[in-house]
């Protein structure tokens, strides 16, 4: 293994359910401006690797055959998608070291990616990420207390235990559905830009991903520096949730604590705000240590 600094290493970006690495690029024209590279991966089921339900774009749309067909994507859970994951840093780093940040349900996949390969990763980095515990499925988060207020699990369409995915419907026209979409993911985004970012969205997410779980170790996961970036307005995974994710890690691997930065945006900090994520990712003086 190559040994770099942080500066010097290309930062490798991974989305949340529903997005693709199209959701960086504002991030990295940031990044790009302060003399970073970076390189946005997609998901594994999402963006070039998505695959929708036949009945997503048959006409006319029978909603009943959407809200039931089993997904394409059932089967695809967390070792799969750190396989395509450490494929990709392999690939980017050359042997170096780097680091990674995750969005939303990304954070899952790296907390399984670095468990299994620690020696990869310089850095990890969790931008309103789920952060699990050991052995605890991202499924319980939700409805715990600290994860009631989400608007996420109201998005969902039909029976996730029979489709195999977490569903929802950014096609659907419905000026309601357009808006809770929305309201969930794109709270602070300028409304133009985030009704562009809806028509990207794919629309199954595995139930495989998160009904699974890793079993953290200190040689694993927990020796690897970690990041948490708190997206304090975030209607997805409230704030309170994402501050237990900081206090597990901290209470499980107390002798690696979780840096912790804050910024006043709803959920996807990448387009509301990618000046403030290149700060945090760069270290700036700007950057805003703790819950603002």
């Amino acid at each position: 293994m190559k040994e770099n600094t942080a500066a010097d290493a290309p930062i490798v970006l991974v989305n949340g359910f529903y997005h693709g690495s199209w959701a960086w690029t504002e991030v990295i024209a940031e990044l790009a401006a302060r003399g970073r590279a970076a390189v946005a991966v997609d998901l594994a089921a999402h963006g070039l690797h998505a695959v929708a339900p036949g009945s997503a774009t048959r006409r006319p749309f029978d909603a009943d055959a959407f809200a039931t067909e089993p997904s394409p994507v059932a089967g695809i859970g967390l070792d799969a998608a750190a396989d395509l994951l450490i494929g990709r840093i392999e690939a980017i780093g050359g042997g170096r070291r780097l680091p990674v940040v995750s969005h939303s349900m990304g954070g899952a996949v790296l907390t399984r990616a670095a468990e299994r390969e620690p020696e990869l990763f310089a850095h990890l980095y969790y931008l309103a990420a789920y952060m699990p515990a050991s052995d605890t499925p991202c499924l319980v988060y939700p409805s715990l207390p600290e994860g009631r207020s989400n608007r996420f699990m109201a998005l969902l369409v039909g029976d996730p235990e029979s489709t195999g995915a977490l569903r929802i419907d950014p096609g659907n026209p419905d000026p309601e559905v357009q808006t809770a979409i929305r309201e969930a993911f794109y709270g602070d985004v300028e409304e133009r830009k985030a009704a562009a970012a809806i028509a990207l969205l794919s629309c199954d997410a595995p139930v495989a991903m998160v009904v699974e779980s890793t079993t953290l170790t200190g040689s694993g996961w927990g020796s690897v520096p970690r990041t948490y970036i708190l997206c304090t307005q975030d209607r997805t995974i409230p704030v309170e949730l994402q501050t237990l994710f900081v206090s597990q890690a901290d209470a499980a691997f107390p002798g690696n604590p979780t840096r912790v930065f804050g910024l006043t945006t709803a959920h996807s900090a990448f387009l509301s705000a990618a000046d403030q994520v290149a700060d945090v990712l760069t270290d700036s003086p700007g950057a805003f240590r703790g819950i603002p």
